[in-house]
């Protein structure tokens, strides 16, 4: 049963020598192979190569005598549908809270604050270990390990006593299965386990682990993962194992599904039939060859991943450098690589691609990459930034499809977060969401009654994030999208906030949130005091009025005018300049307990919204029109923070310089994103530790979380293009080491494809494709070029 066909033998190893791949488009661009490449096998995660089919993921480590292969599923989670009655009387402390501020009793309001909390989240968890374990003795040279970008495969090899043994490893999307290939002289043991609760059976041709998520079995996600053994060479089967001798190929399929059935759907009663879908999944792959199964896996992942390509500067000498050496050897001023740095662009685009395809489950803090029972911060969803920053390159970045499953998670939010609305806060218009959710789309407050308000105490999640879906529609024109999906969403977000907004007691008419905080920071009175809860935070207001005006402009498009909206909109307290110089992220001109803390949510206005560097839509906007003293002190506040911060907010920041069109500074922040980084575990001696990045490239806040890597990705297309109200700006911060290169297929918002060259920080060719007859103004080298295009048309320039 486990015999290879003889024509299945014959593809050989020469399969796996993909280094390149067909360019696509006919805008001419080479771009430089982009391959992650090690001598060595890894020791830690950090070092570990990712492959993921957007719902299951792996991370080898290689390594000739065992190779560890930590594998995923992005819906194995800890729990079950939340409690919707959960906390239903907590409103009721909404009004002393509010008393308490307006006496200016910040202590007390802190302390009553902890009323208003719910349980936090959920742990997504590890789905299993994989551990392949070479029998074969002798000495073992030329090892190697890389993967490939263009391909979306791993490979690793060696030679032992003589004798060369090659590997491949590759997560198909359109055949839900991540594959393994030995060939050479295999004589091993493969063994299957967990480290949640769970058993391991032989099966008919290979293994077969059932168990579940950590907790009650009766209340758990449970999963059946099968693993399917092909090869020419003798199987039995000692201690629920496989061991393989006199072997040339060995193939392993391995299929996973779990329970999960949706956020309202307890995971056992009402589960999915996770056993019988497994069994499908398996049949369906037996249908086709390996070489099949790579040929459907490539021509599917090159769809997304070749839409775009980046050219910064000239290929390598000979064969591009070990990451771990260019990564090491860029960190420090003075020097850089144009190389690394497209690396690190395009790997934030794999692995998008790579942790996003699952409906209604979005990529979490890890994307879906874990070793860990209990992973950093749970593994979830935190939406104060890091879940929307993890979208950010989705569009512009022409990963449309990527940003699918945020869709039903914020619909799942949506129908949760009206009852959090009621239970929480006495609202019973609209829908609202907190600082962390997980599978189930739990949006009640955090803390579980006993944790800081500075992050427990949020309810504006949801009223950032559905402006993501406003993003989408923005990218691609698509009304029948934005009509039936965004809007709704959008609306629903909306008018929570209009009841939420209360009178400003101290300037009747303007109107500001109470309670408030400004996401995971804290504040100094002018009278000493230490704290986190307030009122009118700027970070508040300006979620609403981004919301506010999305939401008007989408109800322009569809003719659906909401006067209310409007009306709040222009009692908004306004943005105010502090003694320093910077953009207030208090009500008052209070001082940040940590001056250079990471968050910056008061200049969410200016990234990753438009209205602080925009033209207001608005005639009765109290914004000042793109007012240039606002962005002066938005500029301010970011010079007030530092240069020492995170992977995340580094990202972010990369983004936020580029908006103001400062070049060198946005590089600066890119640079430093791409500061080495040691392995959280590692204890040598050049040991180095700061936000910055490991040597697999995953983004170190430390520890990993996978946003860092999607703010880099945006930063960059960010530096390259803007766009926003029929207007497109080619280099708008462009820094003086990419004075040459070029860049094929960003997307722009009004639905535009666009690529060009630039030579001498000049742009010296483009080309743009409109999704729609449309009117863009293309600003670019100090000029202004009014397009008249029609759907589908090329424009090249002349």
């Amino acid at each position: 049963m486990y015999r290879l066909k003889a024509a299945f033998i014959a593809l050989g190893i020469a399969l796996f020598s993909l280094v390149g791949y067909a360019q696509t488009g006919s805008f001419p661009l080479d771009q430089n192979p982009m391959e992650l490449r090690y001598d060595r096998p890894a020791a830690y995660f950090e070092e570990s190569l990712p492959i993921g089919n957007g719902k299951l993921g792996a991370l080898v480590y290689g390594g000739a005598d065992e190779n560890i292969i930590y594998l995923n599923d992005i819906t194995l989670w800890t729990g079950k549908p939340v409690d919707t009655l959960l906390d239903a009387d907590a409103h009721q402390w909404i009004p002393a809270i509010r008393e308490a501020l307006f006496d200016e009793d910040y202590a007390r309001a802190d302390s009553l604050q902890l009323r208003v909390q719910g349980p936090n989240s959920q742990y997504y968890q590890p789905l299993g270990t994989l551990c392949i374990r070479d029998l074969n003795q002798g000495a073992v040279t030329g090892y190697h390990r890389s993967l490939n970008l263009d391909s979306s495969i791993v490979t690793d090899g060696y030679v032992r006593d003589g004798k060369v043994v090659e590997r491949a490893y590759f997560a198909s999307h359109p055949d839900n299965l991540i594959a393994v290939r030995l060939m050479g002289d295999i004589h091993c043991r493969i063994l299957l386990t967990s480290q949640v609760p769970h058993r391991v059976e032989n099966g008919s041709d290979g293994l077969v682990m059932t168990g579940h998520a950590t907790g009650d079995p009766s209340e758990s996600i449970h999963f059946r993962t099968i693993l399917c053994l092909v090869t020419d060479g003798d199987v039995t089967t000692p201690d629920s194992s496989l061991m393989i001798q006199n072997a040339s190929d060995v193939v392993l399929y391995i299929v996973n599904e779990t329970s999960f059935n949706g956020f309202d759907k307890h995971p056992v009663r009402e589960g999915a039939p996770y056993m019988e879908n497994a069994a499908a999944d398996l049949q369906r792959a037996r249908r086709h060859t390996f070489a099949e199964l790579y040929d459907r896996h490539l021509a599917d992942y090159r769809q997304l991943y070749g839409r775009v390509k980046i050219n910064l500067g000239k290929f390598p000498d000979g064969t591009p450098p070990l990451t771990d050496t260019l990564l090491s050897g860029y960190t420090g001023e003075g020097r850089g690589d144009r190389y690394l740095e497209e690396l690190y662009f395009q790997f934030g685009r794999y692995l998008l691609i790579s942790s996003s395809r699952t409906h209604g489950v979005p990529a979490n803090l890890q994307g879906l990459w874990t070793p860990h029972l209990w992973s950093p911060w749970r593994g979830n969803y935190t939406v104060n930034i890091n879940l929307e920053e993890n979208y950010w390159p989705a569009f512009v970045a022409n990963l449309v499809e990527t940003a699918r499953p945020l869709d039903g998670f914020v619909a799942a939010l949506a129908a949760n977060g009206r009852h959090s609305a009621k239970n929480y806060y006495g609202i019973d218009e609209g829908w609202c969401s907190s600082h962390n959710s997980d599978i189930w789309a739990m949006t009640n407050p955090v803390g579980e009654k006993r944790e800081s308000p500075e992050w427990s105490n949020w309810n504006l999640g949801g009223a950032w994030l559905v402006n993501t879906l406003w993003e989408r529609y923005q990218f691609t024109q698509d009304t029948t999208y934005l009509r039936e999906m965004a809007y709704p969403l959008m609306k629903g977000a909306a008018r929570f906030c209009l009841r939420w907004l209360i009178e400003n007691p101290y300037r009747p008419g303007e109107l500001i949130t109470a309670p408030s905080t400004s996401p995971e920071n804290e504040y100094l009175t002018d009278k000493g005091y230490h704290g986190t809860t307030c009122y009118g935070g700027t970070a508040d207001l300006a979620i609403i009025r981004e919301l506010f005006l999305n939401t008007l402009a989408a109800e322009e498009i569809l003719g659906e005018p909401d006067e209310g909206i409007r009306a709040a909109l222009e009692r908004l307290h306004p943005y105010t300049v502090g003694r320093g110089g910077d953009l207030n992220e208090w009500y008052y001109d209070w001082n940040d307990w940590d001056p250079r803390h990471r968050h910056q949510s008061h200049l969410i206005g200016l990234y990753p919204g438009h209205h602080l560097a925009g033209v207001a839509r608005w005639s009765g906007n109290p914004l000042c029109q793109g007012d240039s003293s606002l962005l002066r002190a938005a500029g301010r506040t970011l010079e007030l923070k530092g240069d020492e911060t995170t992977g995340w907010s580094t990202g972010w920041r990369i983004n936020l310089w580029a908006r103001l069109h400062e070049g060198e500074r946005a590089y600066h922040f890119y640079r430093k994103l791409l500061t080495y980084v040691s392995p959280d575990a590692y204890d040598g001696p050049d040991r180095r530790r700061s936000g910055g990045t490991y040597p697999n490239l995953f983004d170190a806040h430390p520890p990993f979380q996978i946003d860092g890597n999607f703010g880099g990705t945006a930063g960059v297309c960010e530096m390259l293009m803007q766009s926003s109200d029929g207007c497109i700006e080619l280099l708008p911060a462009l820094p003086e080491a990419w004075s040459e290169g070029a860049v094929s297929g960003l997307l722009a918002r009004g639905g535009y494809e666009v690529s060009f060259k630039w030579a001498g920080r000049k742009v010296r060719s483009y080309r743009i494709v409109a999704k729609n007859d449309s009117r863009v103004t293309l600003m670019y080298n100090g000029l202004r070029e009014t397009l008249d295009l029609k759907a589908g048309q090329v424009y090249v320039s002349r």
